[in-house]
């Protein structure tokens, strides 16, 4: 290859890697979003059931990419607002036609239109109307109480390591505290990307490990079971009570209670180490018991500290308001 050939590859290269760069960012902005970011969300209203009783229903609608949805219902409200993990939860698919979010199954079909989804019975009559809403954790912006560390406030991120900056004050993933610590309260905000074309752990995927060695997982996990990979989940060890993941790029919290395990004088473990979850305000992990650390942690089980470490999974998690108090 001539030196001009040579040249013409190497610029080409580089228009195609700040294409791929200029494809992901938009994950992580929320003003940089598809059409079907607007149906997608949560949705509530009421419907009258066979008693005549008026009863409140929930619905999550999940883009899937390329004007396809998934929808899941939830009778008796959306997770930690009514709705019990005994309790139906009913799915259909649906996709975009005429700029309307159609869904359709043998016992049902519903429509999405200006924030409004609608559901039909079978012979095409209108049982009830559901209103999009945009929920908000009740510990969203909690402001750490006299004692507290403050691990990030949005203007630098001198207490972390390699620690990186978005342009917004948000703090990006692949960090570490540089402090070490062991029983403490942790508050953690965090926003994952929309990235409606990925699945599973590929969507929005990355932790909170408690002395670098116990996860809880953060994911897009918006519309899915509670299961231990998915979000509000500690890794491996324990399902969350509840699914209570919001949908992406809507700020979500984690409020984490740690108790770190207790080592006899010849580093012998004597009491596991303890994790218990508030997420987006809701109780979903109660004293757990951790035997170890859990999957993929980067620091095996000591007597020593350890520090706050937020994954890196490849996905542009955003994280602020940060706050630790030590015990």
């Amino acid at each position: 290859m001539n030196k001009s050939c040579l040249l013409i590859a190497l610029a080409w290269v580089m228009v195609m890697a700040g294409a791929a760069r200029a494809e992901k960012a938009p994950a992580a902005d929320p003003s940089k979003v598809d059409a079907d970011y607007a149906v997608q969300g949560e949705y509530v209203g009421e419907m009258t059931n066979r008693e005549g009783e008026k009863v409140k229903i929930g619905a999550q609608v999940v883009a899937l990419g390329d004007g396809k949805f998934h929808a899941v219902g939830f009778a008796g409200g959306l997770p930690g607002d009514g709705w019990e993990p005994t309790d139906q939860r009913p799915e259909i698919d649906g996709q975009m036609e005429n700029g309307t979010a159609v869904f359709t199954s043998d016992r049902a079909s519903a429509k999405i239109k200006d924030g409004v989804l609608t559901v039909f019975n079978q012979a095409g009559e209108q049982i009830t109307a559901l209103k999009k809403i945009e929920r908000k954790s009740p510990t969203l912006g909690g402001k750490p109480p006299q004692g507290a560390i403050v691990l990030f406030d949005g203007k630098n991120a001198d207490e972390w390591k390699n620690g990186r900056v978005t342009e917004e004050g948000l703090l990006m993933e692949g960090t570490e505290t540089k402090r070490q610590f062991k029983d403490c309260t942790l508050h953690l905000e965090f926003r994952v990307p929309y990235e409606p074309k990925n699945r599973g752990q590929g969507r929005g995927n990355s932790g909170c490990y408690m002395m670098g060695r116990y996860e809880t997982q953060i994911l897009d996990s918006f519309g899915l079971p509670a299961k231990n990979n998915e979000c509000g989940g500690i890794y491996s060890v324990s399902d969350p009570k509840l699914p209570m993941s919001f949908p992406p790029l809507v700020w979500q919290t984690y409020d984490i209670d740690f108790t770190a395990p207790v080592f006899d004088a010849d580093g012998k473990k004597t009491k596991n180490a303890t994790l218990t979850v508030k997420f987006n305000g809701v109780l979903i992990q109660d004293h757990v018991e951790l035997p170890g650390p859990t999957t993929a942690a980067p620091y095996k089980e000591s007597p020593a500290a350890g520090p706050i470490y937020l994954q890196n999974h490849g996905n542009p998690v955003r994280f602020r308001n940060i706050w630790v108090v030590e015990k």
